[in-house]
This record gives structure tokens, C-alpha cells and sequence, in this order.
């Protein structure tokens, strides 16, 4: 199967949520017009801005049917993680998500047993791919979050052998030699996807052309920018939006990331609701102190298209 080559930004998009925890399914037609408004043409659901590991399997088979229903007759394309610790439960939502009619579909290693060696992790995504064989398949790399850490450009030339639908990776790692390696594995035929939005201008001078991102939600049109100005050749503009892009992310994590994201998108006119343990909420004073926060930065300003 043909990797899908794609480029620019890919929205990796939160899971919405009720004050209550319980799920929102009626938010993700906002969260979805959003992102067309804001010029976004791939939506990765269910990963880990999605807070998958906090959501029941019926949980994600509710939102990939949302989200298929939503986007069905739009510009935007989905991409389901399906990825968990247990490979049964992958399986089914691999099955789910071409059924459903998605773009592809992507998975993380398990992780609290964990693939002893390379051979073993490429077993697993093959047992997941299998299940949806008309899909192409992404295996998300991100082992600060996994603790599964093999070399992603060896990784791909053995995949590639194995899985037939193997389209690329999702690259969430910053060893930049590594990606390297990446993008030359199967003669560079492969979809290697980057996962730091801070770094994106290193990533896409490497070679990447597409991102999966938490904060493509919020600022597309910084990213945007950036693309444009380095496409053109333009470094200084593409170096200053990459700073924006540090500044908000910096900012976020003072906040703690995942709860300060899910609230920023309220700033942005999509509310997304709380996150789940063992995630925390923000109170209503670090809610305000974070929108001051972004106010003082210029935010509302670089998000302007």
C-alpha cells in the first residue's frame, strides 16, 4: 500500500469532555469546522492530546463514529489511533476505523508490557495492521511517553517487510539524527510524520514534509506561516513564527500541557471541557491567569489568519 504523502499540519485533537468527565460527542462538529476555519485538513484523533489511555474501548468507537459522521462529506480526513496495551482491544478499533471509513489508522507500542525487542514491536503493529488491511498504518513513536525506544529508521525497513500497509511513522522524538535515518529507510518512500510543534522548523529542514501536533487546535495559522516562509526560502520570518511557537508551548507547560491546552482551546471559541485523572484541572484562578498569560504574549494576535 502507497503512504498517503502528507504534508503540512495534522490537528492531533482532544478528546471533549463534559464537566462531569463523561463524553462530549456533541463538541466534535465545533472542534471539526474549527479546523477548516483555521485552514487544517487532517484531524488525528484518539492519540495523545486525545487522552486515549484515559477512555474505555466503547469511549474511542463512540468518537471515531462521531468524528466519521462529522467529516464525511468535508475537506478534513481522519486518522484513529488505535493503539493501547492491550492488542485484542487494537485490533477491534483497527477493524472499527475502516469500517468507518478513515483515512488511516495509527498505534503506539504497548507499553506497560513492553516489546523486548524491535522484532517483537513489529509483531505487534502488524497483529494491529492486519485487522484493517484496506488501511494504511502509522506507528506512533513516543517513547517519553512509552519507554519503548528502538531505532525508528531500522524499525521502518523491517517493518516495511512485514506490514503490508505500512505507510510511515508518526515521529514524536527529538533525536534529530534519528529522523534522519528515518526519512532515508525504504528509500525514502515512507510518510514520516513529526510530533514536536516547537520544532518543526528543524524537522522541515530535514526533509519532513507533514506534523502532527496539540497545538495545531490553537495556532494553525502560526504553523501556517512558518511552512509558507520556509517553503519561500524565507528563514528570518520562519525562525520568528518557530519562536511563537516555542513561547506557547513554554507557556502551556507552565500550566501543566494537557489541562492548559484543553483550556486555551476555550479561548479560542471551542470548548473541549476538563481533562480526566490522572490528569489535573485548572481552577478558575489558573484558567484566568492563563488566558492573561496568553493575552500578554500576543497570542490572540498570531492566531489572527
Amino acid at each position: 500500500m502507497s503512504p498517503l504523502g502528507i504534508r503540512g499540519i495534522v490537528a492531533a485533537t482532544h478528546t471533549p469532555f463534559h464537566a462531569d468527565g463523561s463524553l462530549n460527542l456533541a463538541a466534535v462538529e465545533i472542534q471539526a469546522a474549527h479546523l477548516l476555519r483555521n485552514g487544517v485538513r487532517f484531524a488525528f484523533i484518539a492519540g495523545t492530546t486525545g487522552e486515549s489511555h484515559s477512555l474505555t474501548v466503547d469511549e474511542r468507537r463512540q468518537l471515531t463514529v462521531r468524528w466519521m459522521e462529522v467529516t464525511r462529506e468535508s475537506a478534513l480526513r481522519v486518522v484513529v489511533h488505535v493503539g493501547g496495551n492491550c492488542i485484542h482491544d487494537a485490533r477491534a478499533l483497527a477493524a472499527q476505523a475502516q469500517e468507518q471509513g478513515a483515512l488511516a489508522i495509527a498505534a503506539l507500542a504497548p507499553s506497560y508490557f513492553k516489546p523486548p525487542n524491535l522484532d517483537v514491536l513489529v509483531s505487534c503493529c502488524a497483529e494491529i495492521a492486519s485487522a484493517a488491511p484496506g488501511l494504511p498504518f502509522y506507528y506512533y513513536d513516543i517513547p517519553i511517553l512509552t519507554g519503548v525506544t528502538f531505532p525508528m529508521g531500522q524499525f521502518l525497513e523491517v517493518a516495511r517487510t512485514r506490514i503490508p500497509t505500512l505507510a510511515g511513522l508518526k515521529f514524536t522524538n527529538s533525536d534529530l539524527m534519528q529522523l534522519q535515518c528515518c526519512l532515508r529507510a525504504a528509500a525514502g518512500s515512507l510518510d514520516v510524520l513529526f510530533g514536536f510543534d516547537e520544532m518543526l522548523l528543524a524537522a522541515l529542514s530535514l526533509g519532513v514534509n507533514g506534523a502532527v501536533g496539540s497545538t495545531y487546535n490553537l495556532a494553525a495559522p502560526v504553523y501556517h506561516r512558518l511552512t509558507k516562509a520556509f517553503l519561500a526560502g524565507d528563514l528570518p520570518t520562519a525562525r520568528a513564527e518557530q519562536l511563537r511557537s516555542v513561547t506557547l508551548v513554554e507557556l502551556l507547560n507552565r500550566h501543566g500541557f494537557m489541562s492548559a491546552t484543553k483550556a486555551a482551546m476555550q479561548f479560542v471559541g471551542v470548548d473541549v471541557g476538563p481533562t480526566r485523572l490522572p490528569h489535573t484541572r485548572l481552577s478558575a484562578g489558573q484558567f484566568k491567569d492563563l488566558g492573561s498569560d496568553l493575552e500578554r504574549t500576543g497570542f490572540f494576535d498570531w492566531i489572527r489568519p
